[in-house]
């Protein structure tokens, strides 16, 4: 019988291997109770080009919490920002097997509405 994790670990693969497919490079979201995270990773080198969280100094100064929708909207445009400096505008979402609502959802709302398009 499988867990609530291993469940999510193994749609997250799934949706690693039609990305990897596609080509492109992909913006992974990983939530905890207390911080949200985002890389802009590039499938084909394998490597994080930018990241943005809810650890930085220059966050944690603005935000009281680093686990609400507000600090996850503010990631997402973050990451977008990040994006657009490195030249890059379309993505792939790997929503690392979460269901898009709440956190994942608002981040990558706020990366859409800020240039990033998937």
């Amino acid at each position: 019988m499988l867990n609530l994790k291993e469940k999510r670990i193994r749609r997250s693969q799934k949706t690693r291997k039609k990305i990897s497919e596609l080509g492109v490079v992909r913006l992974s979201v990983h939530r905890t109770n207390l911080h949200i995270y985002a890389q802009l990773i590039d499938n084909k080198s394998k490597k994080v080009i930018t990241s943005a969280s809810t650890l930085e100094p220059d966050v944690r100064n603005e935000m009281s919490s680093g686990s609400n929708i507000a600090a996850a909207a503010f990631i997402g445009k973050r990451i977008a920002e990040k994006g657009r400096k490195c030249g890059i505008s379309q993505i792939a979402f790997d929503r690392a097997g979460y269901k898009y609502h709440g956190r994942v959802k608002a981040l990558a709302e706020a990366a859409r509405e800020n240039g990033l398009k998937f």
